[in-house]
């Protein structure tokens, strides 16, 4: 019987983990439009406030009382103090994307230590890390917050720390799954065999196998940071005016509602449509990097 020879120019070498990757990345169009929208309105917020002829707390004088319309000077018309509200935006995206990156950075951290020590130690360790974390998921966040802001009156470095160490339990209890799995890998058991110690095996040999879950974990936190800063500036228990954010942006425009209703469609679309973009980008960062077939 002849054997089939197949020539060495269709034989396609192996693509690589990252390849692959984007290739599967670049196939979940919501998640691609939602990297689009957000490297773009990163675009415009860090060089909008160069490009605008007014400050974020500057004052037209002529113009305070009441909001002023959509005109050529004012693109989305001016508040009730005379100060520009497409420049206030764009300084208040400034303040909501930091907050929430940073408390989302925080939350990673806290939620990637307490499960990897959990799912690794087992044991009286992984008793009393998961009933710590199963008390703090019993505790409604809002309510928690509002009652730490009313106490302290943060300022942002305060309410980054708040934010993050009240939305990292999701984090903890991913993670903590990971390193349950992982533990019993022949490569941690090759590395325990040659004398490597618990901590080098957690951050050495388990953690980076266990980084996808983790990025897409930090991706959506930080959608949940957003909205848990944007309520808290609405409630007035955030971030203070005179500095801008989105959320306090869209309660300063509440009391204006029915006379100038374009004060509050910007900052609650950019919401709405910030929050939806990082979430279409963890779904397509962990449909890629765990894909199902």
């Amino acid at each position: 019987m002849a054997e089939t020879v197949i020539p060495l120019a269709t034989i396609q070498p192996p693509q690589s983990y990252g390849r692959r990757v984007v290739k599967r990345f670049l196939k979940h169009r919501p998640a691609v439009a939602g990297l689009a929208f957000l490297l773009l309105l990163a675009i415009i917020i860090m060089v909008g406030p160069f490009l605008s002829p007014y400050t974020f707390d500057g004052q037209d004088f002529a113009l305070i009382g009441s909001p002023g319309p959509m005109n050529a000077q004012h693109w989305l018309g001016t508040d009730e103090l005379g100060r520009d509200v497409t420049t206030r935006l764009i300084y208040g995206g400034r303040v909501s994307l930091a907050v929430g990156l940073a408390g989302a950075i925080i939350a990673t951290i806290a939620g990637t230590l307490v499960g990897a020590l959990s799912g690794f130690y087992r044991g009286w360790i992984d008793a009393l890390l998961m009933r710590f974390t199963d008390v703090m998921l019993s505790i409604p966040t809002l309510p928690l917050v509002l009652l730490l802001s009313g106490l302290f009156r943060p300022s942002p470095p305060l309410l980054v720390a708040i934010v993050g160490m009240l939305i990292w339990m999701g984090t903890a209890r991913l993670v903590r799954s990971q390193f349950l799995v992982l533990r019993e890998r022949e490569f941690v058991e090759a590395a325990r065999a040659l004398g490597a110690g618990g901590a080098r095996l957690m951050f050495r040999h388990i953690l980076p196998n266990a980084i996808g879950p983790i990025t897409v974990a930090a991706t959506l936190a930080v959608g949940s940071a957003i909205m848990l800063e944007s309520a808290l500036s609405f409630l007035g228990f955030g971030i203070q005016p005179p500095v801008p954010t989105w959320g306090n942006l869209l309660n300063s425009a509440s009391s204006w509602l029915s006379v100038a209703p374009w004060l509050a469609i910007p900052p609650g679309l950019l919401i709405l449509c910030t929050v939806l973009a990082v979430n279409f980008l963890g779904d397509g960062l962990r449909d890629a990097m765990e894909p199902k077939e």
